[in-house]
């Protein structure tokens, strides 16, 4: 069973059994699946290199615009100019987050530096945006209505499995924020 990360003389420690890490594994795969696109042969390797993309769009997976909002509310022309600047940029540096702590799974007990765990809290909060648009979490009913699903036993269906992991990585990321709080405040 998890343990809840704490900050130590050691760093922020954690633990993870083994399927518990497979499952996060999976989902911050899923997320990188999201996230990255397909290479183009008619790319200008000059745009590339600075991070334009031009040919960009807002998704239409409503989870991926939940990672990939746009800039400006009320200003289209304006979102998607912003996005052609820098959503390859938000993209890599999503990936590059989810891929670290991907690899950082590979033992029950974890250590994470103070690196590790900015990019830890920055994957699971894109894994917790892509369930929470699955979950259809839109306010704080829905939010407590999934919060009250704790039990493994109560996953009937793909909603309350979800509801379940959806807790699990809030409780992580929540223990996780916790850690790296009590660092800054033992290092101030």
């Amino acid at each position: 069973m998890a343990k809840a990360f704490k900050y130590g003389f050691k760093g922020i420690t954690g633990y993870l059994e083994h399927a518990e890490r497979e499952l996060l594994r999976g989902l911050l795969n899923d997320v990188i699946s999201m996230l990255e696109t397909e290479s183009r042969e008619d790319e200008d390797p000059l745009a590339a290199l600075i991070g334009l993309d031009m040919d960009v769009q807002e998704p239409s997976d409503r989870a991926l615009l939940r990672l990939l909002p746009n800039a400006m509310k009320d200003d289209d022309a304006g979102s998607l100019e912003f996005r052609q600047l820098t959503e390859r940029s938000v993209r890599e540096s999503k990936i590059g987050a989810l891929r670290a702590t991907a690899l950082g799974l590979d033992k029950d007990e974890l250590l994470l530096s103070a690196e590790d765990a900015r990019r830890w809290s920055m994957a699971l909060n894109d894994v917790r945006l892509v369930l929470a648009e699955r979950l259809d979490i839109r306010d704080e009913a829905d939010a407590d209505h999934i919060h009250s699903m704790q039990d493994w036993s109560q996953a009937e269906d793909v909603e309350s499995y979800l509801a379940l992991v959806y807790n699990f990585t809030t409780w992580l990321q929540e223990s996780l924020v916790q850690s790296m709080l009590a660092a800054l405040e033992r290092k101030s």
